[in-house]
């Protein structure tokens, strides 16, 4: 019997928001049993990822799923909603929580991490609002959910206690709420002041203005308002919060806030401008440019970091930039790539990160140059490695080809050749500073050595943390193969009109 079948379809929203919190209290109250802590937080994490499975399922049969928690006045409330592209980040998140909270026991307790219920709590905190983002029904909910990530996430990234990580957090907290106040919060008033409403509706709810200043201007303050997007020069936080331990990289990078910012610029873009209204817009071209600069650029300054977490952070501001450039492409294929490369991205950065960790666990190492020979002790990390490489990359068969073939055909569409040229110097950029770590990893020799290769060198991270970074790096290959069904969730986007259809 199917339980989930007398449960009200708005209820769900409800638990996909507030399972998480429950978990978080649950699991301060086994903070002294570390097996039974980490088993509750486990547990969370797949009962959330099955609450998504059933709202996804509903979502495919147009079952509708709303709820409101507060209705501040007449037109202004705290309201979810359920949408394709709301599902698709959900989907994201709650699975990656799952693998993340696998890697992070390995992680914490291989490398003796103080303070680690308070770490897990945070984690399932930020996940709660994740799930809130997602679902936001309005700008007012998706404001108030967006601020309370970054708070629950600032005790993460100073996880540390050390002088060099509370600087970094000062950064990820000042700029992150500086400019949420500055620019995100006067976007969200001016859209208001505009239109009347603040709720996101199929098409846009921007049509009928004429005044094409002053949407030029929100426009602006959107991409700039939502600073977890780290589109230049508002993007140091990310690199500053390298600080923090690798789970919590991951979970910045790919499970949480940096795809929050990116999610929530293409929402804007559909939900609230509308894509056929975007393309309309004086300043889109300028912010088109602004992100295409923000992929070369980081890029560029990727191959210049020997640390390794430095080098993969900014190479997760280019890809992030790779979304942005799809919202304000303003095509159908575009802004579907876009949404795709929400998901592809994720299980190649994940995987990047988890390596990362699992090589500081193994063999205390940090920097690209210290990677010679540490494919022979570490051969499962440096696979995977390799894979997360590819498909961040962008190249078959690995996840990350789909989306950025699809931001290309949108870029012709669009008639932005210049577009097109970014994505291709982008890509060689990618290889020039993702694949000599592989390579030199298991080409290059730290002493000559005349014995055969034997599985009693291998020295890998602790067991769990291998599984995680196996299942993502398998990921990467199954979202080439198999992206169908991503493809038919995002084909239900509104504005997008089955526009990739038959991929796969």
């Amino acid at each position: 019997m199917n339980l989930w079948q007398f449960v009200e379809p708005s209820m769900l929203v409800n638990l996909a928001i507030v399972v998480p919190v429950i978990g978080a209290l649950l699991l301060i109250a086994a903070g002294n049993y570390p097996n039974l802590r980490e088993s509750v937080t486990l547990a969370t994490a797949a009962l959330l990822f099955t609450i998504v499975l059933v709202i996804t399922d509903n979502t495919f049969n147009a079952v509708a799923m709303e709820t409101t928690w507060v209705a501040l006045f007449p037109g202004l409330s705290l309201t979810f909603v359920v949408e394709p592209l709301g599902v698709l980040f959900a989907l994201v998140a709650s699975f990656l929580w799952i693998i993340t909270t696998l890697y992070a026991i390995g992680y914490m307790r291989g490398h003796k991490e103080d303070n680690q219920t308070r770490f897990f709590f945070c984690f399932a905190i930020a996940i709660s609002s994740v799930m809130a983002i997602c679902f936001s029904g309005n700008l007012l909910t998706l404001f108030v959910f967006y601020e309370l990530l970054t708070l629950s996430t600032y005790p993460l990234v100073t996880h540390a206690g050390t002088e060099a990580a509370k600087k970094g957090g000062r950064t990820y907290l000042g700029i992150l709420l500086s400019t949420s106040i500055a620019f995100l919060l006067l976007a969200v008033m001016g859209t208001w002041a505009v239109t009347g409403t603040l709720d996101f509706q199929p098409g846009g709810i921007v049509a009928d203005t004429e005044n094409k200043s002053l949407l030029a201007v929100l426009l602006v303050l959107f991409c700039y308002g939502i600073g977890k997007a780290a589109i230049m020069p508002f993007h140091r936080w990310l690199p500053a919060a390298m600080v923090a331990p690798t789970p919590v990289s991951a979970l910045l990078h790919a499970v949480a806030v940096v795809k929050a910012g990116v999610f929530s610029i293409l929402k804007v873009a559909i939900y609230i401008f509308g894509i056929d209204r975007l393309k309309e817009i004086p300043t889109a071209d300028v912010m088109l440019y602004i992100g295409a600069a923000t992929v070369l650029i980081s890029s560029s300054i990727a191959m210049t970091k020997d640390n390794l977490k430095a080098r993969l952070a900014y190479s997760t501001v280019s890809q992030l930039s790779y979304i942005v450039v799809g919202a304000l492409l303003a095509t159908p294929i575009a802004a579907a790539g876009a949404a795709l490369h929400i998901a592809t991205h994720a299980v190649g950065k994940i995987t990047l990160f988890f390596c990362a960790g699992a090589i500081m666990v193994a063999k205390h190492k940090k920097n690209v140059s210290e990677m010679a020979g540490l494919g022979r002790v570490m051969p499962i990390t440096m696979t995977a490695f390799a894979i997360g490489a590819i498909s961040i990359i962008g190249l078959p068969p690995m996840a990350g080809t789909w989306s950025k073939w699809f931001l290309t055909i949108g870029a012709l569409e669009a008639d932005k050749l210049i577009i097109v040229v970014t994505l291709m110097i982008s890509s060689l950029l990618n290889i020039a500073y993702l694949l000599p770590i592989p390579i030199k990893a298991f080409f290059a020799k730290q002493a000559p050595s005349a014995e055969p290769w034997s599985w009693a060198e291998v020295q890998e991270a602790p067991l769990p943390s291998v599984i995680a970074l196996t299942v993502t790096s398998a990921g990467c290959l199954a979202l080439f193969f198999f992206p169908q069904p991503l493809v038919d969730l995002i084909n239900l986007i509104p504005g997008i009109n089955g526009a990739i259809n038959g991929v796969g």
